[in-house]
């Protein structure tokens, strides 16, 4: 079994029965531990319980009374870095940008290939596992105002503001200033912080960007820290 199975929890969330049933089983067939909840409450009490963490849920967005989308949004502004994915029937570029905006680490459409879940599910436990090991061994990086804490997984900005992140954002800034000065495409990008090839029409990284912005910028419409250059990538200035 591989090492990011190993005692992996896996939260699954959706209110049909049937798909928590079928997810259960074909994750627990690929080795994984799994717990499940059909509506954001039960998720809730399931993620505050520290005696038995969650390292990665999936859910579902339309869910009656708390969707997906504010429960994944309840779950960032609590300061929680557990990795999400969406797993939905809505697959609009709309709907996928929504899920990462809110904080997700990944978007899987409904009808999918159940191959290709378990491969993304691997790389999210991957990247938060191998990010997180990394991140230990490697000091604070300053650059101008900006302080990353990798291994806390915080930002400090102007040496007042103190903001949480999620370990994908974390990658993606800590490659951003480990880079200083140098445009990085989106090509790059997502070769470094995500391990996947870029697609045209992904908009992945650009979600990101803005995401770092909205934490980071005093006014994210007029970046200091993240700057784009038009038609190639981002910078981070030096």
């Amino acid at each position: 079994m591989s090492s990011y199975r190993q005692k992996s929890r896996v939260l699954v969330v959706d209110d049909n029965l049937q798909s928590l049933k079928m997810l259960s089983f074909l994750l627990q067939d690929d080795g994984y531990d799994v717990v499940v909840a059909s509506n954001a409450e039960t998720a809730r009490e399931l993620l505050d319980c520290p005696e038995n963490p969650i390292h990665l849920a999936i859910l579902d967005v339309m869910m009656p009374n708390v969707d997906g989308f504010d429960l994944c949004s309840q779950i960032r502004k609590q300061g929680e870095n557990v990795p999400i994915i969406f797993l939905s029937a809505r697959g609009e570029p709309a709907d996928r940008a929504e899920g990462l905006r809110m904080g997700a680490d990944d978007y899987v459409v409904k009808p999918f290939d159940p191959s290709e879940l378990l491969a993304r599910i691997a790389a999210v436990l991957r990247r938060g596992k191998s990010a997180t090991a990394a991140f230990e061994a490697q000091p604070s990086l300053k650059l101008g105002e900006v302080d990353l804490d990798p291994a806390r997984l915080k930002a400090t900005v102007a040496d007042e503001r103190r903001v949480s992140l999620t370990p994908t954002e974390t990658k993606l800034l800590h490659c951003l200033m480990r880079n200083a000065g140098r445009v990085l495409t989106r090509e790059m990008l997502m070769s470094q912080v995500w391990d996947y090839d870029y697609e045209g029409n992904d908009n992945t990284v650009d979600v990101y960007i803005r995401r770092l912005r909205r934490k980071l910028e005093p006014d994210p419409e007029e970046p200091r820290y993240i700057q784009t250059v038009r038609g190639v990538g981002y910078v981070f200035p030096k």
